[in-house]
């Protein structure tokens, strides 16, 4: 059996998916299933607080779909590894753990979707293109690009990208909007790694549902949103974190987070 295309890792309480699909992380049906086992992985594991998805090449975080994949597949095919990489990205979506994407080199088409699913992305300042270059194959970012990315910059934005098919460099896609920070090439995965252990250190069960509230929210009227945010509220409160917070603040003490709902 061959090894996966993508790896689970772990340091600390940080888990770390790195893709490693030489030369380009271009993926197939086999990539997208063993992302999709390795998240499943992260969201079993109590210990992972936090998430980074990297690669494992210096040039490529991830080159998009394999074209040669489609090129040779009936279109029931096609549209059988469609959906199993959205099922997949909406389940970062759905895990209420932060997930991280950290990109060093070109995230293109499928490639920057995935960076698209994740709640934050970090960027190194090299020689690299961010972008949806599917209209040059006279198709269309199909793995969730043309939504998260909308959603992300807004529609025109996100539009002019996309009928383009554009790629921006990192200082671009900081200034649109597509990531959130960007440092120095070298500084990139230590960086990253630090404001990881930063969070896991936090009361990271009210973070889970922070990002809960935000992306299930986003899809309701704002009245069922606040609704939501009630209801997860509630939760937080209850929570061993929500109860540590409050004491700690009335004792004039530092919390101890554990990321849990309950004690122990």
């Amino acid at each position: 059996m061959s090894d996966p295309f993508v790896t689970l890792s772990r340091d600390n309480a940080v888990g770390i998916l790195t893709l490693n699909r030489p030369p380009a992380n271009s993926y197939n049906l086999d990539f997208v299933r063993d992302l999709g086992a390795a998240i499943d992985a992260v969201a079993r594991d109590d210990a992972i607080r936090v998430v980074i998805i990297k690669s494992a090449s210096e040039k490529f975080f991830c080159a998009g779909a394999d074209v040669k994949f489609f090129s040779e597949n009936s279109q029931d095919a096609n549209m059988q590894m469609i959906r199993a990489e959205h099922d997949t990205l909406e389940k970062i979506e759905r895990i209420p753990k932060i997930f991280i994407a950290m990109i060093g080199g070109h995230a293109l088409g499928g490639g920057l979707e995935i960076a698209l699913a994740c709640d934050l992305r970090f960027a190194g300042d090299g020689d690299f293109k961010l972008g949806l270059p599917e209209v040059t194959l006279g198709v269309l970012p199909g793995n969730g690009g043309t939504q998260r990315l909308s959603r992300l910059i807004g529609a025109s934005r996100g539009l002019d990208l996309m009928i383009t098919g554009r790629a921006v460099a990192p200082s671009e896609a900081h200034a649109l909007g597509i990531v959130n920070q960007i440092f120095p090439h070298a500084d990139l995965a230590t960086k990253t790694l630090e404001y990881a252990h930063n969070l896991a250190r936090g009361a990271t069960y009210s973070m889970g549902r922070i990002k809960l509230a935000v992306n299930e929210g986003l899809q309701m009227p704002l009245h069922d949103g606040l609704a939501h945010e009630r209801k997860l509220t509630e939760q937080v409160f209850e929570s061993a974190d929500g109860r540590e917070g409050i004491r700690a603040f009335v004792e004039k003490r530092k919390p101890v987070f554990t990321g849990t709902k309950e004690h122990g």
